[in-house]
């Protein structure tokens, strides 16, 4: 009972501005537990995990590097691990236990998303017993592998890996997996459409589980473009930024995600011309491409193309009202404001 009363007064701070069926997130609650283990010195592994059929954990597999005794626990109750089946490369293991009287929770879909969508990540950061939630919006989709990764400013921490990212009607849409560092991180998602995958792999029994993830770069130059770009945005290296997305359209000359960062790193240099018209290719590429769509409004604007900046304002409403919303602000508000 106590479990139920700390939970209701966690889903009861979810605030009122995002737009969550509650009924439905507290579904989402009940399916989080907590992955540990001890580690070979001694110490305790610890990350977090989601409930996804009869008997049946979905988290990710960096949390069992370095131990042999592994178990799954919610409230006071622990669970053996029987089994698993592991993507080591995606990151991501499937956990068979026994006993766990949990109803998993209902899988949603991280290809339905788009850049604005309202999401609530539920989990054990810093390995407080209780679930706890972030609410954030997806800022970016890029896909990999028959599924989309997805940023967001959903935060999780430390204890929070393999926890659960969820729409706004309670559907799993992905796993926490992996953050960048400094007060502005990028939060990484890994989709639940991997999971069709991984429940083909061969069942195995002994832990430790080894093996790089590609977002690990042990090769950096071997990682997805779209996390190469990550460092040289945050660093604001512009430069840097401009020689990524030139990499990036080489190889993948029809990715609009490509266009938009040279865009972006031009229009930081303040090449204006040339960043126009890599937005204007991305928006080609993908004419729903908010981001892209939003800086080109805001450089009519500047350049006091009414017309253009009040079409764009339409057409980012008809995808996201919070995106639009945004927009709205950034070219009436001064600089000031």
């Amino acid at each position: 009972m106590r479990y139920l009363l700390v939970l209701l007064a966690t889903c009861s701070l979810v605030p009122s501005a995002y737009a969550y069926d509650r009924t439905k997130l507290l579904e989402s609650f009940f399916s989080s537990v907590m992955v540990r283990g001890y580690k070979f010195d001694g110490g305790l592994a610890y990350g977090s995990g989601v409930v996804v059929g009869e008997n049946k954990v979905l988290t990710n597999c960096h949390t069992f590097r370095e131990t042999e005794q592994v178990w799954v626990s919610r409230g006071e109750d622990t669970y053996k691990i029987v089994s698993v089946q592991a993507n080591r490369w995606h990151d991501l293991c499937l956990l068979k236990t026994e006993d766990l009287d949990v109803a998993p929770v209902r899988i949603g879909s991280a290809d339905s998303l788009k850049k604005g969508d309202e999401v609530v990540s539920i989990g054990h950061s810093s390995g407080v017993p209780t679930p706890l939630t972030s609410n954030g919006t997806v800022k970016s989709l890029f896909e990999m592998d028959e599924g989309k990764v997805i940023r967001t400013n959903a935060r999780f921490a430390l204890g929070a890996s393999g926890s659960g990212l969820f729409d706004n009607d309670g559907r799993l849409v992905g796993i926490n997996t992996f953050k960048t560092g400094g007060r502005n991180a990028y939060f990484y998602v890994l989709p639940i459409e991997w999971l069709a995958e991984l429940e083909t792999r061969e069942i195995e029994t002994r832990f430790p589980i080894k093996g790089d993830a590609f977002w690990e770069g042990i090769v950096p130059d071997t990682m997805p473009y779209f996390l190469q770009i990550a460092k040289p945005q945050l660093t604001e290296d512009w430069k840097e930024l401009e020689d990524v997305a030139m990499r990036w359209i080489k190889a993948e000359p029809d990715s609009s995600d490509a266009w938009f960062e040279l865009g972006m790193a031009n229009e930081k240099l303040g090449k204006n011309t040339e960043a126009e018209k890599a937005y204007r290719k991305s928006v080609e590429l993908d004419a729903v491409n908010t981001d892209s769509l939003f800086r080109l409004g805001v450089m009519a604007s500047a350049k006091g193309n009414t017309n253009e900046a009040n079409a764009i304002s339409m057409a980012l409403n008809g995808i996201s009202k919070n995106i639009a919303a945004e927009f709205s602000k950034t070219i009436n508000c001064p600089a000031s404001c």
